[in-house]
């Protein structure tokens, strides 16, 4: 039998020309043979495959076999109490809608059944649309409920493929890693150098069917031009000086799996013909070999420049571009990245403690701040190699402020408007605090958090409301520009409503 229950309603063997059963699977449980027939005449004209057991035990077995869209179960059965059955279904975590049948004037029974995990309950005697409507909508609230927890799990991914972070701009990386994984199609991943698109890389293939298969990666920009074809194509004995032996190429030994090839914008342009001809017809030719090879590569590549930038100054090939220009995925530098920083530094905090038999456990609040307000031009890499001087260098359970290095802390301790934003903003912004503020005509000083709120909403007008402009010109995160613009914003309509 199909789902290799007792009683099961469609009789006729599966054959290979039949097509898929997309309706919804019932177990029906209930002892009493002419009841189940009413049961199942009243859902005759339902989507619904329905299968029928009569004991306790045919339905534990049942359970095992496939897990039904939804149990339809009587209490009173003759070898157990249903709510056994429901209970069981609880603590083993199968994930099926319960319907409880129990005989009227039961209604104790039923709250049990209820607090042990019953979606619903209809009481004997009832007719056919109590069974029909009771049933529809206790699978469409799991459907819905399915749907909230997926859209929930997507949304709120802390760890995904060797990434951390929660932020909004990170989801929408997971979620282009999860729809391109499957596909064969060529990805091209841009981002600044640190923001992990070689894990990136890694992600796509180990979600990918080539996952058993090799992912070979290789650098376009670490290799000497005269020697990268040889490393992509391979060569044969004497095809230069130095060609001891035949050698095969990434090309081939990626063959049924992913060709990463980072910094592509840095390969010679005269090599990019021969890259294009091999995406083009998946053949290619060893180096001093006249023989055409075939083989079977999906291709991921990256740069931390601007592919069509390169394009336009001649250093990249438009047709090349267009052919690996399939699917664009951008990773997202650190300071857009919310409080993505907190998460990353936590978890290589505890890395590299437990790496070095350290007993740091956790970042102190001032080291919080200052890892937020940090523009992080190294990105996760640069974070990365932050928090190992400090566990390697120092000793104890909370790592402070005193323990970073002095690249770290001094940028952010140093004086905001001699530092970076006199690079950055018009001479409006950098002289705004050498006039005096709110008040007293003959004094320059003003409270700090008036001198930041100015400082904010001048910047927000001179970038035209461009948050992240504006978070990267001031030294701070964007979720506490954020915050700050909210705190804005009520003041002001507090003082509108006293008006």
């Amino acid at each position: 039998m199909k789902y290799g229950y007792a009683h099961e309603l469609n009789q006729k063997a599966p054959s290979s020309s039949m097509t898929i059963d997309h309706r919804q699977h019932i177990l029906l449980v209930e002892d009493d043979p002419p009841l189940a027939r009413v049961y199942q005449e009243y859902l005759k004209n339902e989507p619904y495959q329905i299968t029928h057991v009569a004991r306790g035990e045919e339905a534990m077995n049942a359970l095992k076999t496939t897990i039904p869209d939804a149990v339809l179960l009587d209490l009173k059965l003759p070898d157990m109490n249903g709510i056994e059955i429901l209970k069981h279904i609880q603590n083993t975590k199968i994930s099926t809608t319960v319907i409880v049948i129990t005989a009227h004037g039961s209604i104790n029974t039923a709250v049990e059944a209820m607090q042990a995990g019953a979606a619903d309950f209809v009481l004997k005697p009832f007719n056919a649309d109590r069974l029909v409507y009771t049933l529809r909508n206790a699978l469409e609230r799991d459907q819905l409920s399915r749907i909230v927890k997926t859209f929930k799990e997507d949304f709120n991914r802390q760890e995904f493929a060797g990434f951390i972070g929660s932020s909004l701009s990170m989801q929408a990386v997971y979620r282009i890693i999860d729809n391109a994984a499957s596909s064969s199609a060529t990805i091209f991943i841009t981002g600044e150098s640190g923001t992990g698109k070689e894990v990136c890389a890694e992600a796509i293939h180990d979600k990918s069917p080539r996952r058993n298969r090799r992912i070979v990666a290789l650098n376009c920009g670490a290799i000497p031009k005269d020697l990268m074809e040889s490393e992509i194509f391979g060569h044969v004995k004497g095809a230069f000086t130095g060609a001891q032996s035949n050698r095969d190429g990434a090309a081939k030994l990626a063959d049924g799996g992913t060709l990463f090839l980072d910094e592509i914008c840095e390969m010679d342009p005269t090599l990019q013909v021969k890259l294009l001809r091999f995406i083009q017809s998946g053949t290619f030719q060893k180096v001093g070999n006249s023989e055409t090879e075939t083989v079977d590569v999906r291709f991921i590549c990256a740069t931390n420049k601007d592919p069509w930038k390169e394009v336009q100054a001649g250093n990249f090939r438009e047709d090349l571009y267009y052919r690996l220009h399939v699917i664009p995925l951008h990773m997202p530098p650190l300071r857009e990245r919310e409080n993505d920083v907190i998460e990353i530094a936590e978890h290589f905090l505890e890395t590299y403690a437990s790496e070095e038999g350290k007993d740091f456990n956790q970042l102190s609040e001032d080291v919080k701040n200052i890892f937020l307000s940090q523009g992080w031009p190294g990105n996760v890499r640069q974070l990365q190699n932050t928090l190992r001087n400090a566990v390697v260098l120092n000793e104890g359970d909370i790592l402070d402020e005193s323990m970073l290095p002095d690249m770290v802390s001094h940028n952010f301790i140093a004086n905001p408007v001699t530092s970076t934003r006199d690079q950055s903003l018009s001479p409006q912004v950098t002289n705004h605090l050498k006039n005096p503020v709110d008040g007293d005509e003959t004094s320059t000083i003003a409270p700090m958090w008036q001198v930041e709120r100015q400082m904010i909403e001048i910047a927000m007008s001179e970038f035209e409301d461009n948050v992240h402009k504006v978070a990267t010109v001031l030294e701070i995160s964007p979720s506490t520009l954020y915050r700050r613009l909210r705190e804005i914003e009520d003041d002001k309509k507090q003082k509108e409503n006293q008006a």
